[in-house]
């Protein structure tokens, strides 16, 4: 079950939005804020707790995550948060899915299709390239209280396998795992519980169709274009189906 992670190629290196702490916070707070439609109590709405729990982990202040829960439960007033999903073609023709968390669609829509055209993407029906990603879960774990080797083992690969893991990659700190669309809050809980600080948890579009690129140009246009788009405040992620070849990926 090692190996070549189906989607650690998605988004080749961690851009530098991911270290704005203020963007992470707000697609939190928002996920938060959705999630408590279903209700404000956590422990009767397990969607509400799965999003206080990611939130949590990437350190965002409970007084953020209590304002979220009060105006996705009504108490307090605002427009009302939408995910949108729209679908592009970018430099290489790279199939890309950008997911958004939005409560202004017509300004979402226009911001990210300007930066599209801008930038050597091009819109387009999302039929077009959905059909090529799938809707996996992924959790990735970082050794906590325990190093990551000692939790490689063939006990706890069968482990993970039974709660519901498709794919297994180990590296010396993190191990990610790939699972059904309704398997990765028991994964997640099991690396837990195992003395793992859980990074990421949820739902991700997995390209189960790549599109190669082999240059060094055109793998720098798609990533300054990611990186663009992700700067998008309502823009919360972005998959592409890119499968850069490893030269030029040590290149960027």
């Amino acid at each position: 079950m090692s190996g070549h992670s189906k989607w650690a190629n998605i988004k080749v290196r961690k851009t530098a939005q991911d270290q704005k702490r203020g963007k992470i916070y707000t697609r939190h707070a928002r996920l938060v804020e959705m999630a408590a439609r279903g209700g404000p109590d956590p422990v009767m709405n397990p969607s509400l707790r799965t999003a206080i729990d990611n939130a949590k982990a990437d350190g965002v202040p409970n007084a953020n995550i209590d304002r979220a829960i009060k105006k996705g439960s009504g108490e307090l007033k605002g427009e009302q948060m939408a995910v949108e999903v729209y679908a592009a073609y970018g430099p290489g023709n790279v199939a890309m899915v950008i997911e958004c968390l939005t409560d202004n669609k017509n300004r979402t829509l226009s911001s990210v299709r300007s930066i599209l055209e801008r930038r050597g993407g091009r819109w387009t029906e999302s039929g077009s390239v959905l059909w090529m990603f799938q809707q996996k879960g992924v959790v990735i774990g970082r050794g906590r209280d325990v190093p990551m080797e000692r939790l490689h083992t063939e006990d706890m690969e069968l482990r993970l396998i039974d709660a519901g893991a498709e794919d297994i990659e180990w590296s010396a700190d993190t191990v990610e795992v790939v699972t059904n669309a309704a398997g990765w809050p028991k994964v997640r809980d099991l690396l837990k519980v195992q003395g793992c600080e859980v990074t990421t948890a949820g739902l991700k579009f997995i390209p189960t169709q790549k599109t190669a690129v082999t240059d060094l140009a055109t793998a720098q246009q798609l990533m300054n274009l990611i990186e663009a788009i992700e700067e998008d405040e309502d823009v919360s992620e972005v998959h592409t189906n890119a499968d850069i070849a490893d030269e030029i990926a040590a290149q960027l």
